[in-house]
């Protein structure tokens, strides 16, 4: 009878009755109100526009790490043994956080159109008038429950192993050992069988991709282009993008038209990942097919990285090949053909190994030509490209006979030589826009031209790193999820939201989903760099003769043309 009266009890100050009740009684009201707070700031705009089903995943996620911070703030409160509250009040505390939870999260929600607003707006985007709660709701909740799922999975797992291990060991020893075994059986999992699978299908479906041929680019005529009958390689060795690559890009006539005046047809090279079995294989092929070509004959060359698929960005060379008027060679050579965040994650070196063996190749046969008799030499790329081309040169090794110069635009954030430069930047310069030393060999730009620097004069070096604040892949930061990142602090660019605030542990969630979605921006923001912003660097970086502010001001007109 005594059990009887304390279950009815017991019920009868529960605040929510029946199954829901329960369920939500087996949550921790510390979670729900952290969770609840975490899930409210992450409806604050960051540097890319989100859509509804997105915000719904970073909220999701935000509210169980907001859950899991209250969990942990519960247990050291029992764990110092500090005062409990009665079981009246943690009733009271519960319905308090429900009702916290829901007016929170409904006002949150109503200004979430306007936020992301501020960043629709400075991107050119038609503002929206409202999101879609129900969606980005349904989403959120569905994450959230699934994580919590999969700890409590967890926390089963570790239990059922200490239980199992205190047959023979102290409990402290069997906690030990039994939380390291539930580690590494979710972690095998995860390893072994999900990121296995999803990295097979990946593979396989950008094999074929990159295998692909399209019938729409016909292989050259011209027995210098890469790929035709005369060429070291063949065209079906080149993969998708290199073939793209040879196969685009302004004609001589093309650039003739454009000043008025003859121009040769720029060269091209490419070698694509099937073309030969090693890196260095490659990079010397590389160097022998342009050498058939004639690159060394023309007045410039450039050493190109292609990002992670092996694209290389044609608002970058097309911008060089008409300043250039035509006389110029690029080469390249393919690394991988998994997307640039596959390919960092499954074969973090071997891009900067077929950089650095290209670099090698190239510029160690450069450096035995007549210096009045070479073309100048510059290197180039985007994103993981540009990490890549930075890591394949050491700046002292060269010191005594260097290249012309660089443009790096997009860097990730891994990039040592870019992170140190900016973080050794000139007190008073943004991190978004550092003024490192006197400016005489590096120097960065965004939208808005910031080249020319008052009373600084280029060496004979220049590098132009081309950066966007609102580039998630630069500047993201894994410190981020516990500090404000410099970038955030005034001044900002004038890409970033003036309503975009720190918050620990959700802006470094924020940032991680908008490297996913860095791409979708709008060009000229983001990750999607803009061929006039090209124009500007590449003016800096090799100083074209004859090419006045009326030529560039018609460039930037035809490239910017719809």
């Amino acid at each position: 009878m005594e059990h009887l009266r304390q279950t009815d009890l017991t019920r009868s100050t529960r605040p929510f009755p029946g199954l829901l009740g329960r369920l939500l009684e087996s949550f921790s009201a510390a979670g729900l109100l952290v969770g609840v707070l975490f899930f409210a700031v992450s409806l604050t705009p960051s540097l890319i526009p989100r859509p509804s089903p997105i915000q719904g995943i970073i909220s999701g996620v935000s509210l169980a790490a907001g859950y899991a911070i209250g969990v942990l703030l519960r247990w050291l409160w029992a764990f110092f043994e500090l005062r409990e509250p009665t079981a009246r009040r943690e009733r009271t505390l519960k319905i308090a956080a429900t009702i916290v939870c829901i007016a929170a999260a409904a006002v949150f929600l109503w200004q979430t159109a306007g936020w992301q607003n501020t960043v629709r707006d400075i991107m050119g985007l038609e503002p929206i008038d409202g999101v879609e709660p129900v969606t980005l709701g349904l989403v959120a909740v569905v994450v959230f429950l699934a994580l919590v799922f999969l700890a409590r999975l967890f926390r089963l797992t570790f239990r059922g192993f200490s239980r199992w291990l205190e047959r023979c060991l102290t409990r402290p020893i069997a906690r030990a050992i039994g939380g390291l075994a539930a580690i590494a059986l979710f972690w095998s999992v995860a390893n072994g069988v999900v990121f296995k699978l999803a990295l097979r299908a990946a593979d396989s479906s950008f094999r074929t991709l990159d295998a692909l041929v399209d019938p729409d680019v016909a292989p050259p005529t011209d027995p210098r282009k890469t790929g035709s009958e005369a060429s070291l390689l063949s065209w079906e060795e080149l993969g998708r993008q290199g073939r793209h690559f040879v196969a685009s890009g302004p004609s001589g006539t093309d650039i003739g038209a454009f000043f008025g005046a003859s121009a040769p047809d720029p060269l091209r090279v490419y070698v694509g990942l099937n073309s030969a079995e090693t890196a260095r294989d490659r990079a010397r092929l590389a160097l022998e097919e342009l050498k058939r070509a004639g690159g060394f004959e023309r007045s410039a060359l450039v050493i190109v990285v292609p990002t992670g698929t092996g694209w290389v960005d044609p608002a970058a060379l097309d911008a060089l090949e008409y300043l250039l008027h035509g006389e110029v060679a690029s080469v390249a050579v393919q690394y991988s053909y998994l997307t640039s965040w596959l390919s960092l994650l499954v074969e973090p070196g071997y891009g900067a190994d077929t950089a650095k063996a290209l670099f090698d190749e190239i510029y160690g046969y450069w450096t035995t030509l007549p210096r009045d008799a070479r073309p100048k030499l510059y290197l180039h790329g985007l994103s993981l490209g540009a990490m890549n081309s930075q890591a394949s040169v050491d700046l002292f090794d060269v010191i005594s006979d260097p290249f012309q110069g660089a443009l790096w635009s997009g860097p990730p954030f891994q990039s040592e030589l870019w992170r140190s430069v900016t973080a050794d930047r000139l007190a008073g310069s943004p991190a978004w826009l550092p003024r490192f030393r006197d400016s005489s060999i590096i120097r960065f730009t965004h939208q808005q031209n910031a080249l020319d620097v008052p009373g600084a004069d280029w060496g004979a070096m220049r590098i132009v790193y081309l950066q966007y604040a609102s580039d998630p892949v630069t500047f993201f930061d894994p410190r981020a999820f516990y500090r404000e990142p410099d970038w955030m602090k005034v001044p900002r660019g004038p890409d970033v939201s003036p309503a975009l605030s720190w918050f620990p542990v959700v802006t470094g969630l924020q940032l991680l989903a908008d490297m996913a979605l860095a791409t979708t921006s709008p060009i000229g923001y983001g990750h999607v760099y803009a061929p006039e912003h090209y124009i500007d660097a590449w003016m800096a970086v090799v100083d074209p003769q004859g090419v006045t502010a009326a030529d560039v001001a018609r460039l930037k007109a035809q490239f910017s043309a719809p």
